[in-house]
């Protein structure tokens, strides 16, 4: 359990985060995807599939899968609602990956 003022801080923290230009559109367009539950379900199953191409191909067979992979999806990426969630998704990724990575750097943590 964190301590108190930590657990303070965190607050303060997701606070500032929900705050954000880029985490208010991810969840926009999260709702927004919402409201159509089963293309809701379908960007899930991308979504799953990105996953599992990335965390069990071998290294030297990403590209050509990752490339299959995008030509499968192409139309289903041309949906405006499909596009817009995703890209807004990854840019709160990046968001969050940024910040642990300064977090990270700042503790010296190796």
């Amino acid at each position: 359990m964190l301590e108190h003022r930590m657990q303070a801080a965190t607050e303060r923290f997701v606070k500032e985060v929900k705050d954000t230009d880029i985490y208010k559109t991810y969840r926009y367009q999260l709702d927004k995807l919402k409201k159509n539950p089963e293309l809701f379900e379908k960007v899930n199953e991308f979504r799953h599939h990105n996953y599992e191409i990335q965390n069990t191909t071998q290294v030297d067979e990403l590209f050509d899968k990752m490339d299959a992979f995008e030509k499968e999806y192409e139309r289903f990426r041309e949906n405006p609602i499909v596009d817009d969630f995703l890209r807004a998704e990854l840019a709160f990724c990046r968001m969050m990956q940024e910040i642990n990575a300064e977090i990270t750097e700042r503790l010296d943590f190796e």
